[in-house]
């Protein structure tokens, strides 16, 4: 795997159960092919699941739920994010650095991303 996360680090690995990516490899790799930009690696919760439906894209019908790894749309998640109410906003899904292709920079900022990292995972990461 040749392309970086964030972090300007190998991509990592995001999930395979269900197969997620744009190009279902199980990570969130976004060829330019991919005008979606799919390159959030997140973690979907109800809120953003509610979220995304009432913006025409409704996730519940290919079979997601709260708690699925999922590539995100970069637009969307940052709809989301710039939608939040705090830092504790479900609806914005909490995101995986490691996992996140480099091309979600292309929309969101590092320090926006970091916000919502898993588990403190952005803590102490170089910019």
């Amino acid at each position: 795997m040749s392309e970086r996360n964030v972090l300007r680090q190998a991509l990592q690995l995001h999930g395979t159960h269900p197969m997620v990516g744009f190009t279902r490899t199980g990570y969130c790799t976004a060829p330019k092919s991919d005008s979606g930009n799919h390159s959030v690696a997140g973690i979907l919760t109800d809120e953003f699941l509610d979220f995304t439906a009432a913006r025409g894209n409704d996730l519940r019908s290919a079979g997601l739920t709260g708690g699925c790894k999922w590539c995100l749309c970069v637009s969307r998640w940052k709809e989301a994010f710039d939608a939040r109410t705090g830092l504790d906003d479900k609806k914005v899904p909490k995101v995986y650095l490691g996992r996140t292709s480099e091309r979600a920079l292309e929309k969101v900022g590092l320090d926006d991303l970091k916000m919502f990292a898993v588990d403190g995972e952005g803590k102490g990461s170089g910019s």
